[in-house]
C-alpha cells in the first residue's frame, strides 16, 4: 500500500490506510510530495520490500489468518503488486476523507466519522471536539494546487465517510477532475446510498465522465433492523435510489454490509432479499468484517449464539450459490470462531443499552 496508496484521515493526517495507525505526515501542513518522499513512508516501503510485517497492520493480518480477504490483498490483486515500483514517483490510488460530514448515526460508528453523531457523542461523553463537523482538508484549493499532478494521473479514487455523497468537497474534486480532463480513474464509493444529489450538483452527470463507477452500499440489514443499526436510514429511500441508477449501466452496484454483532445472523437473508429485489447480481456482495470497536466484534458472541450463526449460514451455503459468496460466508464463520472474546459480551450489553436509552429504542438484532 505505501507504494501506491495515499490516504487522508482525521485532521488531515496522511496514513498508511483507513485501518492501520501508521502516520506519514499532515496534508494541511505538508505537500503531497513532502509526505510521499518523506522518511516515514520510505521506512515502511523498505520494511515491506524485505517482506517484513508491521504490527500496526494487525487488522489485515488477522482477517487473512482467519481465511478472509483483507484490504491489503484486494489492493495487491487490483494493482498487480508485483509490478509496482519500489521507489514510486506518485501515488495512483487515493482515499481522501474530506471531513466527517454525514447524515446517519450508525451504531458501530463514532463522532470522528460522522458529524450527525455529535449530540449523541456529547451525551455519552465520547465526542472528539467541540463542533459537530471536523474538517480534514482545511484548504481545498491549496490541496488541489499542490497535489494536482498526482490527482490527474490517478487510477482510482475511493470515497468513504463521513458520507461522501453529502460532502461538498467530493463534488468539487469531481468537477476539478472533469475540468482538467482527468477522468481516466475508477471511482469507488463506500456510501450509505441515502442521497444521489447534493445542492446543485448533478451526481450522475458528473459520474458519466468517468470510465467506471462502483457503489459499495453500506447496507447492514433491511427494513427495521437496518434502520436500527444505521440510524436515520430509510429502507424505502434505499430501494428508490437503487431504481434511479438502473438506467445507467456504467454504475456498478454492490451491497457492502459491515458484519457486526448486530447483523451477523441476518447477512445470508439480506443477500437473498437483495437478490429477490433485483438490487444485485449473484456476486454483488462485498463483506466488511468489523474489527473495532471490540464490543461490536462478532468474536465476542457467546458460544451458543455462535452456534446459532453457524447453523443459519450452513443452511444458506450450497452448490447453487457462486463460489465467491460461499467463501464470503465461510470467511465470516472462520473469523468469528478464530478467537473467543466472549468476556466482552457484557460490554456490548452495556454500550448498546446506553445507546438504546439515549435514543429511546429497543434492540431487535439478536432476538431475530
Amino acid at each position: 500500500m505505501p507504494f501506491i496508496h495515499y490516504h487522508i484521515s482525521n485532521n488531515g493526517l496522511a496514513k498508511a490506510c483507513c485501518v492501520a495507525n501508521i502516520t506519514y505526515g499532515n496534508a494541511n501542513k505538508q505537500t503531497l510530495s513532502e509526505i510521499w518522499e518523506g522518511d516515514k513512508i520510505k521506512e515502511l516501503r523498505t520494511k515491506f520490500s524485505k517482506n517484513t510485517t508491521d504490527g500496526r497492520c494487525f487488522v489485515c493480518h488477522k482477517i487473512e489468518a482467519s481465511g478472509g480477504k483483507s484490504i491489503r490483498q484486494e489492493t495487491f490483486e487490483k494493482f498487480d503488486y508485483q509490478e509496482i515500483d519500489e521507489d514510486p514517483k506518485l501515488p495512483i490510488y487515493f482515499d481522501i476523507r474530506f471531513s466527517n460530514v454525514c447524515n446517519f448515526r450508525c451504531r458501530t460508528c463514532w463522532h470522528g466519522a460522522s458529524s450527525k453523531w455529535f449530540n449523541d457523542a456529547k451525551s455519552l461523553n465520547t465526542n472528539i471536539g467541540k463542533k459537530a463537523i471536523i474538517k480534514n482538508i482545511h484548504d481545498l484549493d491549496n490541496f488541489l494546487k499542490t497535489s494536482g499532478e498526482a490527482l490527474m494521473e490517478a487510477e482510482e479514487f475511493y470515497f468513504a465517510g463521513g458520507e461522501p455523497l453529502v460532502t461538498e468537497e467530493h463534488y468539487q474534486l469531481l468537477e476539478w477532475l472533469v475540468q482538467n480532463k482527468a477522468t481516466k480513474a475508477r471511482l469507488r464509493y463506500n456510501t450509505n446510498f441515502s442521497k444521489l444529489g447534493f445542492k446543485d450538483y448533478n451526481l450522475i452527470d458528473l459520474w458519466s465522465n468517468f470510465k467506471e463507477v462502483e457503489i459499495l452500499a453500506s447496507i447492514d440489514a433491511s427494513n427495521s433492523l437496518g434502520e436500527y443499526i444505521r440510524k436515520d436510514m430509510n429502507w424505502k429511500e434505499i430501494l428508490e435510489n437503487r431504481k434511479l441508477i438502473e438506467a445507467h449501466p456504467f454504475i456498478k452496484f454492490k451491497i457492502a454490509p459491515t458484519v457486526s454483532i448486530y447483523n451477523v445472523l441476518q447477512i445470508p437473508e439480506l443477500y437473498e432479499e437483495c437478490l429477490q429485489l433485483n438490487m444485485i447480481e449473484a456476486n454483488d456482495l462485498y463483506i466488511n468484517i468489523l474489527e473495532r470497536p471490540s464490543y461490536f466484534n462478532i468474536q465476542i458472541l457467546p458460544k451458543d449464539l455462535k452456534m446459532k450463526v453457524i447453523e443459519k449460514y450452513l443452511k444458506h451455503m450450497d452448490s447453487k450459490k457462486p463460489e465467491q459468496i460461499n467463501k464470503a460466508f465461510q470467511s465470516i464463520l472462520d473469523y468469528m470462531m478464530e478467537e473467543d472474546r466472549s468476556d466482552l459480551y457484557s460490554m456490548f450489553i452495556e454500550k448498546n443499552g446506553a445507546l438504546d436509552h439515549l435514543r429511546n429504542e429497543q434492540n431487535p438484532s439478536l432476538s431475530q
